[in-house]
């Protein structure tokens, strides 16, 4: 049994299960070209040189850290992002080593919108919006794949929870 099922309890049942939308990876994509791009034409500058070792030592160690940091690190986080709606309940989670989670009864759920600018809507992705009636107001979640279907699944089961 893999994520979410182990999450979810006896007879919940899974109703959307999405990772964010893929044009979160757009600029570790772009940073992993530019890294190898600028580390070649560096590693050719310094080919000739009599300490070229010592500079390509170095060459690749920055690109090294710099790919890890900015590049596998968002791809890391974005596999282990979660957005999970179950007949009970909305949950989120994320993170590899530290695990951070949210869950909102769906029973809480007040209110469901989502809102798309002009990319957004060309990528058909979008911001939800849930309010559980809370103080704080409602809790927002980026880059949801399909956003339009989501929000109908999620004030569907909403309305049924009540």
């Amino acid at each position: 049994m893999g994520y979410p099922d182990d999450e979810l309890a006896q007879g919940e049942r899974l109703l959307v299960h999405q990772h964010p939308h893929p044009k979160m990876l757009v600029t570790p994509a772009a940073v992993f070209v530019l890294v190898c791009g600028v580390g070649g034409y560096l590693a050719a500058l310094v080919g000739r040189a009599s300490w070229r070792g010592i500079g390509w030592s170095v060459i690749a160690g920055v690109g090294l850290l710099l790919v890890l940091w900015f590049a596998v690190a968002p791809l890391t986080r974005w596999l282990t992002t979660h957005f999970v709606v179950s007949d009970r309940r909305v949950l989120v989670r994320e993170g590899v080593l530290r695990r951070v989670g949210m869950e909102i009864p769906l029973a809480r759920v007040d209110g469901v919108g989502y809102r798309q600018g002009v990319l957004d809507r060309t990528l058909g992705c979008g911001t939800l919006s849930v309010d559980s009636g809370s103080d704080a107001g409602p809790v927002e979640f980026g880059a949801i794949p399909r956003v339009r279907a989501v929000c109908e699944v999620l004030r569907g089961a909403a309305d049924l929870a009540v």
